[in-house]
């Protein structure tokens, strides 16, 4: 383990090394944040039937879900790995007595990481003072609370395992551009970031319970706000590991199909 975690450290430590690009993600974050929620909020004023989701929980919903995004976001993948697979310079890391999967696994979550971990306390912390109806909630209780950090934990290795899978992709296509904007198309929709899950029609919210998206997005952030709980709680934090264990290994073997085909070009 002693490279994978090696691995995790090192692009931890670099990630947390860019402050300024970090303060522009905020700054777009918030914008983001309050524009959903300007048009959530005329949503909710014009409605004659009751929402899925109270505003207290919706407010607290947009505020994790735009400072948690770079964990949860597929399309924040990493161009030096892909431009690595298209050049070929892939050939190098397939020399090293290392599990290539494994390897780059540990480099995705910790990048990601690194990432949320400056900008998520600022965004936060300015939701907590915001006046009136824009404002963060707490929690209703801890168990919601200890619930979520379970859920995004799990989240941030379903990310990971994902995001894996493109990369597999991209050694059958030589160009990441085309299997990146399907499955980052296919994630901000059913993952709840163009609209709650809550919100979509009882048809689409069953194909978003099918596949693994929303596992990764909305489903941490539901916990938190308490608008899934109990028993249901639970099934779907297990769902959510058994997505984990189902794509870790299915990306290992589509990984391992891959390396033993692949043809490096160049001079």
């Amino acid at each position: 383990m002693r490279p994978y975690i090696a691995m995790f450290k090192l692009k931890l430590v670099e990630g947390m090394q860019y402050r300024a690009a970090a303060w522009a993600g905020v700054t777009t974050q918030f914008f983001w944040g309050f524009m959903r929620l300007m048009i959530l909020a005329a949503f909710y004023r014009s409605s004659s039937s009751e929402p899925p989701m109270e505003w207290g929980q919706l407010t607290a919903y947009i505020w994790l879900q735009q400072s948690m995004l770079a964990l949860t976001m597929l399309w924040r993948t990493d161009n030096e790995l892909l431009t690595g697979i298209r050049d070929g310079h892939v050939a190098y890391e397939l020399c090293r007595p290392y599990d290539l999967y494994s390897f780059w696994f540990a480099r995705s979550v910790g990048s990601r990481l690194a990432n949320a971990a400056l900008r998520f306390l600022p965004i936060l912390v300015v939701a907590f003072l915001l006046p009136g109806q824009y404002r963060m909630t707490l929690p209703p209780n801890l168990t919601a609370f200890a619930l979520f950090i379970l859920s995004l934990a799990l989240a941030l290795l379903l990310v990971g395992a994902v995001s894996m899978f493109i990369y597999a992709l991209t050694f059958i296509t030589l160009t990441p551009a085309g299997s990146t904007l399907i499955v980052t198309m296919l994630s901000d929709f059913l993952s709840g970031m163009v609209i709650p899950v809550a919100m979509l029609p009882l048809w689409l919210r069953r194909v978003s319970n099918a596949l693994p998206f929303r596992y990764m997005s909305d489903l941490p952030f539901r916990l938190y706000s308490g608008n899934i709980s109990g028993g249901d709680a639970a099934l779907q934090i297990g769902v959510q590991a058994a997505w984990i264990v189902a794509l870790t290994l299915l990306g290992k073997l589509a990984f391992s199909a891959a390396s033993r085909r692949i043809v490096v070009q160049g001079g």
